[in-house]
């Protein structure tokens, strides 16, 4: 799934741009990679999670509406493929900050609680991209009790 999602990226930038998104926006590929994976993995795609994710998107990468529509309709097709998030967590330890990590952990919550229900395999994912990308214990808790307070508490486990 993530060479799709790469490929569409690189022919998204360079026709906007005229540059070679391997070279200039790794950290921002990897990004959309690992949050478009918290959104399918669970195999339930609720329209709160599509918007959130949605949202998400635009604002961290700069997409319009339709680029984000056809990024998250190449991840639907792909989500039964085996996928290794460490290319993307390499990228995101190389060029993110702790503060930035954060921030992307927090995104991957809100994406989780979006539906209303944190599905176990939503939850195992975002532990996995913790751990790669090197967050302490209490750091992944107080991601996810920020995204939490943002939703209704009583909607979650």
């Amino acid at each position: 799934m993530f060479a799709h999602i790469r490929d569409y990226f690189e022919k998204q930038i360079l026709n906007t741009h005229g540059e070679d998104v391997s070279e200039t926006r790794p950290e921002q590929l990897a990004t959309a990679a690992l949050l478009i994976e918290v959104m399918i993995v669970d195999g339930n795609l609720s329209e709160k999670e599509l918007a959130s994710i949605s949202q998400t998107l635009k604002t961290l990468l700069n997409l319009s509406a339709e680029d984000v529509e056809e990024l998250i309709a190449l991840s639907q097709a792909e989500v039964d493929q085996a996928t290794s998030l460490y290319e993307f967590t390499r990228q995101i330890n190389q060029h993110f900050d702790l503060n930035k990590k954060m921030h992307l952990m927090t995104s991957m919550w809100r994406v989780a609680f979006a539906d209303g229900y944190l599905d176990k395999h939503e939850e195992s994912i975002i532990r996995r991209i913790s751990e790669l990308i090197h967050l302490r214990h209490a750091e992944y808790i107080r991601c996810k009790l920020a995204a939490k307070s943002l939703s209704d508490p009583e909607k979650h486990q």
